[in-house]
């Protein structure tokens, strides 16, 4: 049995960490081309085709079931803040269609041999509370032992059937509002460089464990036409995804909020592969303008671990929504816009 004071670093064990993990979504794309197409179920609100944030399924007149899961090897080293993480980042996918979630089961894979009782049990207890916070049990799981550590969860939640949020119902007109300011992935790749100080793991650890629980009391808001949440394919990745849904043409400012310190990484060359992943995967779909530093076409493409909600919202109700943050506890800032014309993303100064 491994004593834990002589275990290696848990980002060590693996290969890359946290949403920086996701298979590209071009690769994605290319994978999901052999799967067969399901057969129309009336009470599948919400499936693969938009690569939606959950599945959706009707169950009566007033709920619909929302299913997900998300796992991930480790962002960080104190395993504790890793199950934190993980379990934060998986519960936003429901929060990311308007539900609440109902109840959680573990996903585990841990290197038995290198890795202590103790230290797995912490990841566990991180985990948990994650979902303590969101008032929800761990009810089970399944574990296996794995070269590399993983944690994660499958969440179950509930919205009502006419108030699913998804990423697709965005429309000409719409101003996009981000919950969370982005470059978790440039401060986790500092942290695995040893590059990271302290203020810069405080914030990186307080962002990726503050609950999206916000999403939930957007169902039925006026003027909520679409949410998403922004995680392993960036800034860039998740709009597109909310421009192809809409038909429509998604502007992104390129200057949105950042976490304290990332732009000096970027202009120190800390950058995670993963962006370099995102944007050879939909940079066809992206007009960049002229003169862009391409510092900042990294930050747009940073996978986000645990990012914030992305919210398309009518621009006549901006200012209510902004109120009706505030009085939740929750800040947020302009990103961008939905314009008349073909689904692509367009990054203006």
């Amino acid at each position: 049995m491994t004593d834990a004071a002589e275990e290696p670093r848990l980002t060590s064990l693996a290969h890359g960490g946290g949403c920086g993990c996701k298979i590209a979504p071009g690769v994605l794309r290319d994978m999901l081309a052999f799967t067969p197409q399901a057969a129309p179920f009336a009470d599948l609100l919400v499936g693969t085709e938009t690569s939606d944030d959950a599945a959706v399924w009707r169950l009566n007149d007033d709920q619909a079931l929302i299913a997900t899961t998300d796992f991930f090897m480790p962002v960080v080293d104190d395993p504790f803040h890793f199950g934190q993480i993980a379990a934060t980042n998986a519960l936003s996918d429901v929060y990311a269609m308007g539900g609440t979630p109902i109840f959680a089961l573990a996903i585990v894979g841990m290197p038995v041999n290198v890795l202590s009782p103790r230290t797995i049990g912490r990841v566990l207890q991180g985990g948990a509370a994650a979902c303590t916070a969101a008032g929800i049990p761990v009810a089970g799981g399944h574990s296996i032992d794995s070269v590399e550590p993983i944690y994660g969860l499958a969440v179950m939640g509930l919205v009502h059937p006419d108030r699913v949020l998804t990423n697709r119902g965005a429309r000409p007109g719409d101003v996009l509002v981000l919950t969370k300011p982005l470059g978790v992935g440039v401060l986790s790749a500092a942290f695995r460089q040893d590059r990271l100080d302290g203020d810069g793991y405080r914030a990186l650890k307080e962002t990726t464990t503050r609950l999206n629980s916000f999403g939930a009391k957007l169902a039925g808001r006026p003027g909520v036409h679409a949410l998403t949440d922004v995680t392993g394919f960036g800034l860039l990745g998740h709009a597109l995804e909310m421009a192809r849904g809409a038909g429509a043409t998604v502007e992104i400012g390129a200057a949105p909020p950042t976490l304290p310190g990332v732009r000096d990484l970027l202009e120190a060359g800390v950058r995670t592969g993963a962006s370099t992943r995102n944007w050879a995967s939909y940079g066809t779909e992206v007009d960049l303008p002229d003169g862009l530093e391409p510092w900042r076409r990294d930050l747009l493409t940073d996978p986000q671990t645990s990012g914030g909600l992305l919210i398309a919202v009518a621009g006549a109700e901006l200012d209510g929504l902004a109120a009706f943050a505030r009085v939740n506890g929750t800040g947020f800032d302009v990103v961008g816009r939905v314009v008349e014309g073909p689904p692509r993303v367009r990054v203006v100064p």
